[in-house]
């Protein structure tokens, strides 16, 4: 039996089905070695992988941006991982349990693991870091996955012990997100920035601004150690670019969200592997500011767009139309909302009721170079909502300034790619609760949100979860917190000597521990 099943048992497993079918990614190994020649390499080898953005942090309690994400997944370790199909399973904790009131938890840690500065990992460096996620003035972007823990005790140096105020079903899941990384006690946020000290299995071999990162293999990781020697990201703004540097041999792996783009790239000697995605675009609208803060405006904004056209436009209509909740086990029903088809008539009826039959306007931000289809995205919502007399002003940043502006909450609109979650609190719960830690960005909460998150980690019944989040879907849309869109797909482009990678429904590039390039 998993270790700390009584918390996911059946509630990961309607997930585990929907994801493997496009899970694998193949590609052509090197040739099996004749009897006179000498055997071809089975590991090893380097990778440069093409990204169009610099990641904008190193830290990764603070990490937000996909791009950062994805490089300090391969540096840190967490107490509980993901698998290639999102079911948690052990990480830096070898196992977990409750206690029968479902009030403590007690992980064991495993032996011998050390940070990459040499230094050893143990109870004292996860009480430390839980506890530091858990203030509000480290401005970590996951504390509210630990709102229900009262303390963090360390009895022993391979035991932690987790005290809640109530059941937390979430609790698994949530641990196993990058911002949950274990930090060493000893190392601080101005230190971590330019030298990362994690667990992970690459450590960080160099960096120059903006061009390239470089990684390289810890041969004192405590899992399998990663195949490759080294792995370089390269910084190249445009994806068109990134393909034209594939296919001259320059570049040997991609992740694009364009459709059109991946279709470019499709040649003899380059592999396109399609994933669909966790992940969501939303105009994201921002219920704090004057010009959103009455709902029949957001409901007008939500009834004046067709959501299959701006997947049509921007992405080719790879993909399809999503409610909030993306994870299968909770998935939302997209025509459970006020508008499920775009009504101009319904859209001009609740502008009378804001009083705004004249019109209104309002700004998006947008972020140019993170994800491919973003600008397209903009211009299709501002030509639909101009029908509905509505106007929306398109301001494009760069990848850090939107991150940034977006973190503040300083926006009217943003029109947005989210990270979907296996477990739905992990996905809302920080924006849509009055306590949460990013609800600036949502600007929007209500009692009876608090009430139906609260019971949905308390509850661990897969089904009494579900007909929870369901509510919780509901509640999002008929208040119009956000214009949920449509999910998409990732396409991870390959040369064909690139082997053993996994793409993963949740765009980890996790798997780079198990890739070889030979």
């Amino acid at each position: 039996m998993q270790s700390g099943s009584r918390f996911i048992r059946g509630t990961l497993s309607a997930f585990a089905v929907a994801a493997t079918a496009s899970l694998a990614l193949s590609g052509c190994g090197a040739p099996a070695a004749q009897p006179d020649q000498e055997p071809a390499a089975t590991a090893g080898g380097s990778l440069v992988i093409g990204v169009t953005t610099d990641p904008d942090t190193l830290f990764p309690w603070k990490a937000t941006q996909f791009q950062a994400v994805s490089v300090l997944q391969n540096l840190y370790g967490t107490l509980t991982e993901f698998d290639q199909d999102l079911a948690v399973v052990p990480g830096l904790a070898e196992s977990w349990e409750a206690s029968e009131d479902g009030l403590t938890v007690t992980f064991k840690l495993r032996e011998g693991v050390t940070f990459s500065d040499g230094s050893a990992l143990d109870s004292e460096d996860v009480k430390f870091s839980l506890d530091k996620i858990n203030e509000e003035a480290t401005g970590a972007v996951a504390r509210t996955s630990l709102a229900a823990v009262t303390s963090v005790e360390a009895p022993d140096p391979a035991t932690v012990v987790v005290n809640l105020s109530a059941p937390d079903a979430a609790l698994p899941a949530n641990l196993a997100v990058i911002n949950m990384a274990i930090l060493s006690s000893e190392d601080t946020e101005t230190a971590l920035m330019t030298e990362p000290n994690g667990s992970g299995p690459f450590v960080l071999e160099g960096r120059v601004p903006s061009q390239s990162l470089t990684l390289a293999r810890s041969d004192s990781y405590w899992g399998d150690k990663a195949k490759l020697d080294s792995v370089e990201l390269r910084v190249i703004p445009d994806e068109s670019s990134i393909v034209s540097a594939m296919q001259s041999g320059n570049v040997d792996f991609a992740v694009f969200n364009s459709p059109l783009v991946a279709k470019t790239a499709e040649g003899p000697n380059l592999t396109v592997a399609k994933t669909p995605q966790l992940s969501y675009h939303a105009l994201q609208l921002n219920a704090g500011r004057e010009a959103l803060a009455d709902e029949n405006v957001r409901l007008a904004i939500q009834c004046a767009v067709d959501r299959q056209e701006v997947l049509d436009t921007a992405a080719l209509g790879e993909g399809e139309v999503t409610g909030p909740i993306t994870s299968p086990a909770y998935k939302s029903d997209p025509a459970d909302r006020p508008c499920p088809e775009k009504d101009l008539g319904k859209a001009a009826e609740y502008l009378k009721k804001a009083g705004k039959s004249d019109g209104v306007t309002i700004s998006t931000i947008v972020s140019q170079g993170e994800y491919a289809t973003s600008v397209d995205e903009a211009q299709n919502l501002k030509a639909q909502l101009a029908e509905a007399n509505i106007t929306l002003d398109i301001e494009v940043l760069e990848s850090g300034a939107f991150v940034s502006r977006w973190k503040e909450g300083d926006f009217d609109a943003a029109v947005a790619l989210n990270g979907g979650r296996p477990d739905p609190d992990g996905m809302y719960g920080r924006y849509f609760t009055s306590t949460g830690n990013l609800n600036a960005v949502a600007g929007y909460s209500s009692p009876e949100l608090d009430a139906l998150f609260a019971a949905g980690k308390s509850a661990s019944d897969p089904g009494e979860r579900k007909d929870i989040y369901t509510q919780v879907s509901q509640e999002l849309e008929n208040n119009a917190a956000w214009v949920w869109l449509f999910t998409s797909y990732t396409y991870t482009t390959t040369s064909t000597s690139v082997d053993g990678f996994i793409p993963m429904a949740n765009g980890s590039l996790q798997y780079l521990r198990t890739t070889t390039n030979n």
